[in-house]
């Protein structure tokens, strides 16, 4: 079976997309990153793929035509999944209705709470007993897609902010390649307002 080929989103250091770089680089692997866009020129994440090898577009958010323009780079690139890692711009709806189903996000928190910005200060401030990362297609609404996968980590005594973010980001980097291989080997896809998943 031929490898599906990912098209990344990014905007900043790229610790999600090293781990999707890292999976595909693993023998057996059933996807390979064919392209990585940044919205920034300054990412850090596209020194990430240019020491894979991988081919990078800079495509800035103030240009008039962007999502076009990224919608256009994507396709040429021949792209089967579009995978948001780090990527801070609220997508039209048009782009994603436009790859709908093939386009999917990574979110620091058990969706659906605490959708949105600041997870892990809310999360804290709710006195939750766990938090975690989830995997979700993506809507035109904000973090509302149907969920692929979740993982739990356990909110400890002390936490603060910055190490409670260390944590779930430990789990986005073990989350995210497993949720691709998932659709990358037809075992997980959009259905609806839900996700088909195999049986456990």
């Amino acid at each position: 079976m031929a490898r599906l080929r990912l098209g990344i989103l990014i905007s900043g250091r790229g610790s999600n997309l090293q781990a999707l770089i890292d999976a595909c680089a693993a023998p057996g692997f059933p996807a390979t990153v064919a392209l990585v866009i940044s919205n920034k020129a300054e990412a850090a994440g596209l020194d990430r793929a240019h020491a894979a090898a991988i081919p990078t577009r800079v495509i800035s958010h103030r240009e008039p035509d962007f999502e076009a323009a990224m919608d256009a780079a994507l396709r040429d690139a021949g792209v089967e999944l579009v995978c948001l890692a780090g990527f801070m711009r609220i997508l039209g709806a048009s782009f994603v209705n436009g790859w709908r189903d093939r386009l999917i996000n990574i979110h620091p928190s058990l969706l659906p709470a605490f959708p949105g910005l600041e997870t892990h200060r809310r999360a804290l401030a709710a006195g939750v007993a766990v938090a975690g990362c989830t995997v979700h297609f993506v809507r035109p609404e904000l973090d509302a897609g149907p969920i692929i996968l979740r993982e739990t980590v356990p909110v400890l005594p002390g936490d603060t902010e910055a190490s409670l973010a260390e944590r779930v980001l430990a789990a986005e980097h073990r989350l995210y390649p497993a949720a691709v291989r998932l659709i990358a080997e037809r075992l997980a896809k959009g259905d609806g307002s839900a996700v088909s998943l195999p049986p456990d």
